[in-house]
């Protein structure tokens, strides 16, 4: 088996999805990360069973992304989520909605996150909606990985180690991005994947500086990434393991940023 490098659609925001999936094929990837936007595979109006179709022939392989800034909301980013005391159904319903998708464009799992804490006890309607969500991917026979991110209740990947203990469903699984552990964690992100291999199925590709939440470019940050990629490998042995680029605020420049993203990580794969 083998480690699937691909890059994340919300770093095309201003392509239309099959011209950047024609770009993205045509770099040398082989994994895409899907994010369900207001412009790309709107959830509501998008055929994914066509679309699944596209991505089989460019030799994608899929994850459904969640993390639409203002799908759900246009006036606040990342809202409701599953911890808001309104609203919390709505972001259940499009995760239910992103389980459809990625079953249908034969997508392993899909990637979400905790949102902001609200209230007094976070962790019981996160447990609650995220059971609802699992129940709903073992029907469809999709995995759930779960991402840390930093500034939401869920960050480290403490947190993560106690949300796994509240919750030990099987279809329950991680999605690391290695900018945030190096952002968050004394552990390098090649220790972290390391230590979390089994729990991998989802990975996010970018670099960072360490106490600052921002994507950057390869090189830019502290990220030491030859032993990072070689500890990706080991952890893709028995299984296709998506790695995505995801720098969205590169979406300017989107084409000649995939471009070099792949001519830095693909030699190290």
């Amino acid at each position: 088996m083998t480690l699937r490098l691909g890059y994340n659609t919300n770093g095309f925001g201003h392509h239309r999805l099959l011209d950047a999936l024609d770009l993205l094929a045509d770099i040398g990837y082989t994994s895409v990360g899907l994010t369900l936007d207001v412009h790309h595979a709107p959830p509501d109006t998008t055929d994914f069973g066509a679309l699944g179709g596209e991505l089989t022939a460019r030799g994608l392989l899929p994850v459904v992304e969640t993390g639409a800034r203002f799908l759900l909301d246009p006036r606040r980013k990342h809202h409701p989520s599953l911890l808001s005391a309104g609203g919390a159904d709505r972001r259940r319903d499009f995760y239910m909605r992103c389980i459809d998708a990625a079953a249908a464009v034969g997508a392993p799992c899909i990637s979400l996150w905790s949102g902001r804490a609200e209230g007094d006890d976070p962790w019981g309607p996160l447990v609650q909606g995220l059971h609802q969500v699992c129940a709903y991917a073992d029907a469809a026979r999709v995995h759930v990985a779960f991402e840390p991110e930093p500034g939401m209740f869920v960050e480290t990947m403490a947190q993560f180690a106690q949300l796994r203990k509240r919750l030990q469903h099987p279809r329950l699984g991680l999605t690391l991005d290695v900018g945030h552990v190096r952002c968050l964690e004394d552990e390098t992100p090649a220790v972290v994947v390391e230590r979390w291999a089994v729990e991998l199925g989802n990975v996010h590709l970018d670099d960072h500086r360490r106490g600052v939440h921002e994507h950057l470019f390869f090189g830019e940050g502290e990220i030491d990434f030859p032993p990072l990629m070689e500890a990706l490998k080991r952890a893709a042995s028995d299984r296709e393991l998506p790695a995505t680029v995801e720098l969205s605020r590169h979406s300017h420049d989107a084409a000649e940023t995939a471009r070099r993203a792949y001519e830095f990580l693909a030699p190290l794969i």
